[in-house]
């Protein structure tokens, strides 16, 4: 396993990456003045562009639902991937060899070649699949998809393609592209025997599996003919590419729609997630020959923001004895999720392709409607295990479901399971809470409690609690004139001479949230932050609820049309800060004057009047007067 990225290499990974190149690939950019871009937000919904980029900076905001960050977070927020895996993708796609720390050794430069020689080969099968479909001998392929329910300009949307039934017909098409036989069989594409390589996929419908990224990593494959020997589906084998642990089918076309909506539906096979999507559930996606497991959950918690806040995750399953089993798995790792999770599960045995086929995308969205608590599901499940008309059957029955019941995270929902419970047995509500209850208890006992007595933590201190930041108004001129200040220093440092910037850092800011700005930015200053970094450490210098506000100070507009407009307007709002100093300066030395009962002859006094000839001459020059 790698160690951490090294600091050094991630700073420069983000400073070699073209934002703008990045954000054009999700985003289409309009000019917003010197050296900014705006348009409209991938993040939330909207009608006129929010979202801004200054590239110089390497920054992105939205004023519309304040995300902001640095390239790397821009990636993360897009394709829902991790800090580590988005630094090696940014690294990969400007060639930057990554050192890690404790020796880790990482991925290679070299790797990644590799790795992208995979995935051009997966994409080129990919298209030969499709091309292959529209044949005299794909029409099987195209028999099986319309019995149901899906026509070509479907099986065009989802990448369907199919398989010939010859040994070497996507062998040797790779091949005539480049790829060395040596390479091919690091796809998992091909089997391998006594002659030498041969095609795995054979006479079957063909489905790409892809990443996040939508790169195709791997296939899922349906067989169609009698005399194919080999399993119903075939997917691709583990390979450096594909691990069917942690892909899900459709999850490229469903992660926006799962991330916009906090919810995801799991469901069992690939017609499923078509099926599905074609009805108006685009949230679908299924496993891959697997079962819906831990690295499964962590990629949907991260598409859900699974943080407590709401989400729910639904699982699809037949009526038959499988699916229940399936149904009760699936609830074995309930734990892991925060979001609530449901169950549904046909009575007739109908999976949603079946239900989109027999009786229309109306039946398949019924179906995810009368969704159930997967709570209740595995209540009732295990109560029909016990014959609760005798009483021991309904005492067993309350011993293996009170757990269930204490099992549930939501305190406001586990007393109404609880009387629901007391329903199903017939038994009363003191008892089954009694029973929940000790549950619970025995759940948060450690097991050697009886030997643990509670002492206070040595030198133990309060928790502070974070500071809280009001949003300065930009009405009063005061507030405006220190933003404009801020954003000027942030985005325009070059252009501030010396003296300029010692005045900055004697300012004084009468706006919390400013203050702390100002406060970052000295910090980032006598850091030695470079001109690439700048925004980047400015933000981790400043407190965490006011990072998203750097971000926004760093894209605001600047009301300049050129060079010369742009110098001029950033020397004002420098020179009003230094003159809006001065004021606040004589305000405190006047009324030092009027409190202090000094003599006029005194020096005190003459030091006073001394320091206030000298501001005003200050401020007469900065005014030009």
């Amino acid at each position: 396993m790698a160690g951490l990225i090294k600091r050094e290499d991630i700073d420069e990974v983000r400073n070699r990456t073209d934002l703008r190149e990045v954000v054009e690939s999700y985003v289409t950019l309009k000019s917003a003045g010197i050296g900014s871009y705006k348009g409209l937000c991938p993040f939330h919904d909207e009608r006129s562009p929010s979202f801004h980029i200054r590239p110089q900076l390497g920054t992105f905001h939205c004023f519309g639902c304040g995300e902001s960050g640095d390239v790397i977070a821009f990636i993360q927020k897009m394709d829902h991937s991790s800090f580590t895996e988005t630094v090696e993708l940014l690294a990969a796609r400007i060639n930057y060899e990554l050192h890690y720390e404790d020796g880790g050794p990482g991925p290679r430069r070299e790797d990644y070649g590799k790795r992208q020689r995979l995935v051009d080969a997966h994409k080129i099968a990919e298209e030969f699949f499709r091309a292959q479909l529209a044949t005299e001998e794909g029409a099987a392929g195209r028999e099986f998809l319309a019995g149901r329910g899906f026509d070509a300009q479907v099986a065009t949307e989802f990448s369907v393609g199919y398989a010939p039934k010859g040994w070497d017909s996507l062998l040797k098409h790779l091949r005539s592209k480049g790829f060395s036989d040596d390479e091919l069989k690091l796809t998992g594409m091909f089997s391998e025997g006594n002659r030498g390589i041969y095609d795995r996929f054979r006479g079957r419908v063909m489905w790409p599996i892809r990443d996040l990224s939508g790169a195709t990593i791997g296939f899922g494959a349906r067989k169609l003919y009698e005399d194919d020997q080999g399993p119903k589906y075939l997917n691709t084998p583990e390979t450096s590419l594909y691990k069917k642990s942690q892909v899900l089918y459709g999850l490229d076309l469903a992660k926006k729609h799962i991330s916009k909506s906090r919810q995801i539906v799991v469901v069992e096979g690939y017609t499923d997630v078509m099926a599905c999507h074609l009805a108006g559930i685009t949230t679908a996606v299924a496993t891959c020959g697997t079962a819906f497991g831990t690295d499964h959950i962590k990629i949907a918690r991260r598409l859900l923001q699974d943080d407590g806040t709401g989400g729910e995750v639904i699982f699809t399953f037949d009526g038959d004895a499988a699916g229940q089993k399936a149904a009760l798995r699936a609830f074995e790792e309930d734990q892991r999720f925060i979001a609530q999770t449901y169950v549904c599960v046909e009575p007739t045995g109908a999976d949603p392709c079946d239900l989109r086929l027999h009786r229309g995308d109306e039946a398949v969205r019924e179906l995810i409607e009368l969704k159930r608590p997967l709570f209740e599901f595995a209540i009732r499940a295990e109560l029909k295990k016990f014959n609760l008309n005798t009483v021991e059957g309904r005492v067993q029955a309350l011993r293996q479901t009170a757990p269930i019941v204490a099992q549930i995270k939501d305190s406001a929902i586990r007393p109404a399971y609880a009387r629901e419970l007391a329903g199903w047995l017939g038994m009363n509500n003191e008892d089954v809470n009694r029973s929940v209850g000790a549950s619970i208890k025995r759940a948060r006992l450690p097991k050697n409690a009886e030997q643990q007595v509670p002492v206070p933590a040595q030198g133990a201190q309060q928790q502070v609690a974070a500071p809280t930041f009001e949003r300065p108004d930009h009405r009063d001129p005061v507030m405006r004139l220190e933003r404009q200040a801020l954003e000027v220093v942030i985005q325009q440092p070059q252009r501030l001479q010396d003296e300029q910037w010692q005045a900055f850092y004697e300012a004084r800011f009468m706006a919390p949230a400013h203050s702390a700005v100002h406060d970052g930015i000295v910090a980032a200053s006598s850091a030695g932050a470079s001109a690439t970094s700048w925004v980047e450490v400015i933000r981790d210098e400043v407190p965490e609820q006011l990072r998203s506000f750097v971000s926004e100070l760093a894209v605001t507009s600047i009301p300049a049309s050129d060079e010369h407009s742009l110098n001029r307007y950033c020397a004002d709002i420098i020179n009003g800060l230094i003159e809006l100093q001065i004021t606040h300066r004589k305000a405190e030395l006047i009324g030092r004057l009027q409190r202090a009962e000094m003599e006029p002859e005194g020096e005190e006094y003459a030091q006073i009047n001394r320091e206030l000839m000298e501001l005003e001459m200050r401020r007469r020059i900065l005014r030009g007067t």
